[in-house]
């Protein structure tokens, strides 16, 4: 595995996500052991894999806030988008 950061808290209301919530070579997203969205540098997209928890749920939302996209709900994760950065 490469370069491995923790996510932090910028938009959410949390203080921090204490590890569970990482970033892999700068364009995975990891919530606990899940890879949960990930980075098309060259297509400037983000692709969300589903909706998994609401802890999950807030990491991917301050995921995609940090990258310029905005928040997504519950029914709109659990349509895997892609969406444009």
């Amino acid at each position: 595995m490469g370069k491995v950061e923790n996510l932090n808290s910028i938009y959410s209301n949390q203080k921090a996500f204490y590890g569970k919530a990482k970033i892999i070579e700068n364009v995975k997203l990891q919530s606990y052991n899940t890879i949960v969205a990930e980075k098309n540098l060259v297509e400037r997209t983000i692709k969300i894999y589903g909706y998994y928890s609401k802890t999950t749920a807030i990491h991917i939302n301050e995921f995609l806030q940090q990258n310029g996209v905005g928040k997504l709900s519950k029914k709109e994760m659990e349509k895997n988008p892609i969406l444009k950065f």
